[in-house]
């Protein structure tokens, strides 16, 4: 059904779009929270407690939602039903189109737009994570290599991805070393978590992410490095995060020199320790033992994990740097990047 079939079942039952898209909003809160009490349910939601009351025993008895003394939660129905209607919701809200045009305007043949915006409701961040683990998924054959960066949305993807999985002899692999940020969101524990969901093998890579030139030459020849990075560097599959180019640098405790370079070359983006300006040329790259931008030409399938307003720049110029085949956003970066798009 497109979007000019649903907007003539609107104008027939207009209280029907209402039901669904709330009911389904429910679902998403509780996939992305759950298990999760009433009350904080219904402060997520934006709804009273009475309203979310009857809403979720009409859930509840479609067997869609467990419920149990942590609160409730989406059950296995409820997660397959979740994934069926979610491309429906967005066509009835216009995201399909939303995402068409991000494709055309960003070259990227296959992007998913999800609701909201990830830099006012840090929930989003959730579902733009499990519609990527839909997607990689869908994407993965036998015997494939993924390699993976950190971030708090590629960890979101990890921990969404279903435990059940038909594909066998999958590697998952840290694309590069610690950045310094929260254990959980370290490209060596989201490889491990996703090889587990995926009931595969995983590797660590225990180096820091920015490495001095005396240090990055040294551990080249280290037998350690020499075992993994030709398996990291020969991945089929990569999914990565997209940074803001000052964000990363700050976080990775960047000199006041190179936050100069940086401000010099206007650099907007960073993937895979590379940084990009606007026209998605490379500003300055850190010394760095793990994936590199000439690996992504051989890669099967590279899928990008980024969301929020304050990306659309950073998400721009990386879309200008090398081939994405995959993205999934949120609205608050898919609108900021049409409006932008639109003013060339």
């Amino acid at each position: 059904m497109n979007t000019t079939d649903w907007v003539a079942v609107r104008r027939i039952v207009p209280e029907l779009m209402d039901v669904f898209q709330n009911r389904l909003r429910i679902l998403q809160r509780v996939a992305a929270l759950g298990p999760v009490g009433r009350r904080a349910l219904a402060q997520a939601i934006g709804q009273s407690e009475r309203t979310l009351r009857s809403e979720l025993d009409v859930l509840r008895s479609q067997g869609l939602l467990h419920s149990s003394s942590s609160g409730v939660s989406l059950s296995d129905e409820g997660h397959t039903l979740l994934g069926m209607l979610e491309p429906v919701a967005a066509v009835v809200a216009g995201r399909s189109d939303v995402a068409w045009a991000l494709s055309q305007a960003l070259g990227i043949p296959k992007v998913v737009v999800v609701e909201g915006d990830s830099d006012v409701d840090e929930w989003v961040k959730e579902r733009i994570g499990a519609t990527a683990a839909e997607l990689l998924l869908q994407s993965l054959q036998d015997g494939d290599i993924v390699a993976v960066t950190g971030g708090t949305t590629v960890a979101a993807l990890a921990n969404a991805m279903p435990a059940k999985s038909s594909v066998r002899d999958i590697q998952v692999v840290p694309a590069r070393g610690s950045v310094g940020e929260t254990v959980a969101y370290q490209a060596n524990t989201v490889a491990a978590t996703l090889a587990d969901r995926l009931g595969g093998k995983s590797i660590m890579l225990h180096i820091p992410d920015s490495l001095s030139p005396q240090a990055f030459e040294q551990l080249l020849g280290d037998p350690y490095i020499q075992q993994r990075l030709p398996l990291i560097r020969s991945a089929s599959v990569v999914v990565h995060g997209i940074g803001d180019a000052f964000a990363m640098a700050r976080r990775r405790q960047a000199s006041e020199e190179e936050l100069r370079v940086l401000r010099e070359r206007e650099a907007m983006a960073e993937a895979f320790g590379y940084y990009f300006n606007r026209d998605g040329e490379v500003a300055y790259s850190m010394k760095t033992i793990g994936l590199r931008l000439s690996d992504i030409e051989h890669v099967r399938v590279v899928l990008a994990v980024a969301g929020g307003s304050d990306k659309a720049t950073a998400i721009a110029a990386a879309a200008k740097a090398y081939r994405i085949d995959m993205l999934v956003t949120d609205e608050g970066a898919a609108h900021r990047l049409l409006q932008t798009d639109s003013h060339k």
